[in-house]
């Protein structure tokens, strides 16, 4: 039991260290994506500029929607603690009169004259004698004396006694004895019940002298009211005090302003200005205000939205009693508070934004506001200084992306003329062998080394980062390899032009495909001799973990090889799959030709062994021995069918003659639909086709005979079409990306699930 748990410690150590040895990051799938996508910016500068607009445009509008938060918030702090301030300080100006009149009411002297006033009026009213009305006159003197002094000390104007009927019985000004003053009840109700009280500014009825010392009516005015108790307590009369309300109460209004066009101000209920603005002379010039020396805003403006902005021009087609309240005006005399950041037009018509509040004491409300414009100015810089940068970022990028073009396309010029000057790096290009959708393909020799070299190169039209991606894999796999019947690769580069090429062995030879269609079905002797060498290129790839998946008779190339005839190259490995990445270069999908392809390549391309590739070296072998393919069909969708489900017919049935049992029995295995029963490895397959007895014996003679027959005719046949994939001379080269030209009769591997006049000869790589 020990033994055994230390063997499965020492296997399970080694199992690891195999993976850490074999495993880097580069080979990851992870590691692949990151490697392309660096290459990808590396070579593409013009995408810089555009994530940069991209990146730019994300923080901008993230960092744009946090200052604009900010400040919003900012200046709803400054706004709201701006109309806190001179909320407090107009309520404690408030109190201090309400104190002051207060004082002058419960001052022993005036209470005994108003007491004697209230009871000789009393008199007056129920006799019409003289002497009541000397009384009367002399009682008014008297209060007159008594509160003079203290009038002037506290900056009152002038006073007003009234009775329980809030009938003036008593006035500084006297003709306003025995009336009634409309705008001075509800204050007076208050006073009367015993709460001292500061009224609204309202328009005088007497003649009182205005800010310029004329005598008038309708000067502002307003009072501080205080009760008046006799002996037991009980209020008896109100004493008003007259204040100037364009002195304290619109100074302390005035201090709250911010910035140029802040300002603070007081409404009534009717949303009647009860203190000036600082705009009286622009209102004048709006024709708001009457362009008069005396005019003032103070009680003749009600805030109301005129519906446009004045400032720039606007003027409202119905008379401003006929306009609306302004929002905040609106909200105000509602009675709430609250703030409005998102802008509402003043009595101007200018966007404005402000803060708000009733004082419900006094039947007053306060309105903070300052032009949104002058509120938002460093906003507005900022975001202006980014749109520039943006803009100028923007152009940057345009600038970049055709500076990148037009050096694109230069660079394509120049490949295109290194081409045409048939020099490629060190490798002189001579006679062009083919072209396919993405590759061309030259022979050529080495500056130096002077020996023949097939050189295949991307063309420039057709250059991107998939195509670059799929001939650097065909190039690294192949590299990999190093049976004798496996194409070899002897350089791979890009020039300074960009050009992107691999330099391989020229081989001088012929494929299966062309072999076949020109010369006809071949001994079995000569079949299983081809066949073993290209079961020895598979079981090297196989044993590295590659599938090769487009086996076929196109992709075999026969050749005369260091005075040895028949050396088998294997081509074409740019669709080779990886077993242990799980899918090729390519999308995982349908890879390979149709005539050659095994059932589960059709059905399920992802599980694709190397079994799958003994499967088409089975149909390259039947094509080899009877000139056919294993299935004829009018369709793709046909041909598939019958690979998946129908039994092949041998290729003695085929031929109508005797074939070599023990070959006929690889082949037929080899096209098992079921891979279980096929040989599982290349070595095996090469076992039972050496074990096979021949009926055609292909010796080393009769193989230099054939040679010698045919090997002027195949170079003349290259002399006159000078084409790749002709009958002799020609480069063994793996397929192009998506395959080279198609010789006349036959077809090379594609791209595309198509037929030709050949039949399904086409490689699907989808």
């Amino acid at each position: 039991m020990l033994n055994w748990l230390l063997q499965w410690l020492r296997t399970d150590r080694s199992k690891v260290k195999k993976a850490d040895a074999h495993m880097t990051f580069g080979q990851t799938s992870v590691g692949r994506t990151v490697a392309r996508t660096r290459m990808f910016f590396k070579k593409q500068l013009w995408v810089w500029p555009i994530i940069a607009v991209g990146v730019l445009s994300i923080a901008g509008y993230a960092v744009s929607n946090a200052i604009d938060r900010t400040m919003k918030n900012s200046l709803q702090s400054e706004l709201t603690t701006l109309l806190s301030v001179e909320r407090a300080m107009l309520e404690k100006w408030f109190k201090v009169q309400e104190s002051s009149a207060i004082a002058l009411a419960n001052d022993a002297g005036v209470r005994q004259i108003v007491l004697e006033l209230l009871a000789a009026q009393s008199d007056a009213v129920s006799s019409s004698d003289s002497q009541d009305s000397i009384s009367l006159s002399s009682l008014h003197a008297k209060l007159k004396r008594e509160l003079e002094a203290s009038l002037s000390s506290h900056d009152f104007v002038g006073y007003e006694l009234a009775d329980k009927q809030q009938r003036i019985i008593s006035a500084r000004t006297p003709e306003l004895v025995g009336q009634t003053i409309k705008q001075f009840e509800p204050v007076l109700t208050k006073t009367l019940e015993g709460e001292p009280c500061v009224s609204v500014p309202f328009k005088s009825l007497a003649l009182l002298k205005d800010n310029t010392g004329r005598m008038r009516t309708g000067t502002p005015t307003m009072f501080v009211c205080a009760p008046v108790r006799d002996d037991n307590f009980q209020v008896v009369a109100v004493l008003a005090l007259r204040i100037r309300p364009e002195r304290e109460f619109t100074e302390i209004l005035q201090l709250g302003r911010l910035g140029e066009s802040g300002e603070t101000f007081a409404v009534d209920k009717q949303g009647l200005l009860v203190s000036n603005s600082r705009f009286d002379e622009k209102l004048m010039l709006l024709g708001v205000l009457p362009d008069q020396e005396d005019s003032a805003s103070i009680l003749n403006i009600h805030v109301r939205d005129p519906g446009g902005d004045l400032l720039e021009g606007f003027r409202p087609m119905v008379r401003r009693a006929e306009l609306p309240l302004t929002e905040i005006c609106t909200a105000v005399i509602n009675g709430s508070s609250g703030v409005n950041i998102e802008g509402y037009r003043d009595y101007r018509g200018a966007l404005s934004v402000g803060a708000w509040t009733w004082l419900p004491k006094y039947d007053i409300g306060l309105i903070t506001e300052i032009d949104a414009a002058e509120a938002f100015r460093p906003l507005t810089i900022l975001k202006w200084s980014f749109y520039s940068l943006y803009a100028m970022l923007v152009a940057s990028a345009i600038a970049i992306f055709i500076f990148t073009l037009v050096v694109s396309r230069l660079q394509r010029e120049a490949q295109k003329a290194a081409i045409e000057a048939k020099q490629l790096g060190q490798y002189r290009l001579e006679t062009r062998l083919g072209a396919g959708a993405m590759g061309i393909v030259y022979k050529g020799h080495h500056a130096m080394l002077r020996r023949p070299t097939a050189i295949k190169m991307l063309q420039v039209d057709k250059v991107n980062e998939a195509t670059i991606c799929r001939f650097e894999r065909e190039v690294q796999i192949t590299c990999k390899l190093n049976h004798p019947s496996t194409i070899a690769i002897y350089d791979y580069g890009r020039t300074p032009e960009g050009v992107f090429y691999y330099a391989m062995e020229y081989l001088d030879g012929i494929d299966l495909q062309t072999l076949v269609e020109r010369y006809g079905p071949q001994p079995d002797g000569r079949v299983i001799q081809i066949l073993e060498q290209v079961c020895g290129s598979l079981f090297e790839a196989h044993s590295m973990g590659l599938v090769h998946r487009d086996i076929k008779p196109a992709n075999i190339m026969l050749n005369r090889r260091g005075g040895k005839p028949d050396v088998v190259k294997v081509l074409d490995f740019g669709l080779v799959k990886a077993l242990d990445d799980g899918q090729s270069s390519d999308a995982s999908g349908i890879s390979g030709t149709p005539l050659y392809m095994s059932p589960e390549s059709i059905q399920a391309p992802e599980t694709v062994d190397g079994r799958s590739d003994l499967y088409a070296v089975g149909a390259v072998g039947y094509f080899l021995l009877t000139g056919q393919t294993v299935f004829q069909a009018d369709s793709l969708d046909q041909l598939c069918k019958q690979q998946i489900a129908a039994i092949p017919e041998t290729p003695s049935s085929r031929l109508g003659q005797p074939v070599a049992t023990g070959l006929e029995s690889a082949l037929m295995a080899c096209l098992e639909k079921n891979r279980a029963r096929r040989p599982q490895t290349a070595r095996d397959l090469a076992k039972q086709l050496h074990a096979s007895s021949v009926t055609t014996i292909w010796t080393a003679d009769e193989a230099d005979g054939w040679w010698g027959r045919h090997e002027r005719e195949m170079a003349t046949t290259v002399a006159g079409q000078n084409t790749f994939g002709t009958t002799a001379s020609r480069s063994a080269i793996a397929t192009d990306l998506t395959g080279a030209e198609p010789r006349p009769g036959a077809s090379r591997s594609t791209d595309v699930k198509t037929v030709n006049s050949s039949g399904f000869d086409q490689t699907i790589a989808q």
